[in-house]
């Protein structure tokens, strides 16, 4: 019921905006368009309740996905959902970005208005198996876009991801992998970069190995990792789960933490 919940309600909002740019064109009632944009409303918050759990899940423990020096963003340390909604198995994702000691990460502000990936010491950064796992999405299709980490670009963002959330989750997460932990536990790897796939559906992985690289795919502001776990594979219905770093804990925002030596990726 989710499911279709969630598809019903894309739905409506592509007829609201189609509508609101035919009304330039054609004559007819706007009042027609506040119904496909109230139903959009009530379904969405429907499964977005529904996809609340009556008390918190026992956090799964895992290793951690990244190497080298990074800070938290958007962290379930200090609220739940971490990222505003429970939709898309988010209620206790994460966002991690790069802080080399030797590399300073550029920073929100008024210009440049974007700026390219390379700039950022999170892109091309290697992402690693959590646990032992089969994986069973990964998607290679999306381009790196831009940095949208200006208060212009933000904007932009907005109404981008607007458009991102009617083509459905791949639109949003971009490139990514999941990953099956076992136990009805499994680890979505967001925004990855094109082209960098390491692994297949299908394929065994042991924890530590290498998938793929940080990238700048789907509704990102700049490079980074965005990690989640939830009890399916299915984003438009599953619900989240919360993770524990092992050696790590769950950082909160702005603290920054570090791993081992970088492995070699394929």
């Amino acid at each position: 019921m989710r499911k279709t919940f969630m598809i019903l309600g894309r739905f409506c909002w592509v007829v609201f905006f189609a509508q609101l740019v035919a009304g330039f064109f054609l004559d007819f009632s706007w009042m027609w368009g506040w119904i496909p944009l109230g139903l959009a409303i009530v379904l969405q918050s429907a499964v977005n309740r529904q996809l609340v759990l009556p008390g918190p899940p026992r956090a799964v423990e895992v290793g951690l996905p990244v190497t080298g020096r990074w800070s938290a963003l958007n962290s379930p340390a200090d609220k739940v959902p971490s990222h505003g909604t429970h939709g898309y198995g988010q209620s206790y994702a994460i966002d991690i970005v790069a802080e080399p000691e030797d590399q300073a990460r550029p920073r929100f502000g008024w210009w440049p208005v974007v700026r390219r990936n390379r700039d950022f010491p999170a892109f091309g950064a290697p992402l690693l198996a959590v646990a032992d796992a089969t994986v069973v999405r990964a998607t290679d299709r999306h381009r790196d876009h831009l940095s949208r980490n200006s208060f212009p670009a933000l904007l932009y963002l907005v109404f981008e991801g607007m458009f991102r959330d009617m083509g459905g989750p791949g639109r949003v997460v971009g490139n990514h992998i999941v990953l099956d932990l076992g136990d009805g536990t499994y680890a979505m790897y967001a925004h990855l970069q094109r082209g960098s796939l390491a692994v297949r559906e299908g394929d065994r992985v042991r924890a530590g190995r290498p998938l793929a690289r940080c990238g700048n795919s789907g509704n990102s502001t700049e490079p980074h990792v965005h990690f989640q776990l939830m009890d399916g594979p299915d984003l438009d219905v599953a619900h989240g789960v919360p993770f524990s770093w092992r050696g790590v804990g769950v950082p909160g925002n702005g603290e920054v933490f570090s791993a081992d030596e970088e492995p070699a990726m394929p």
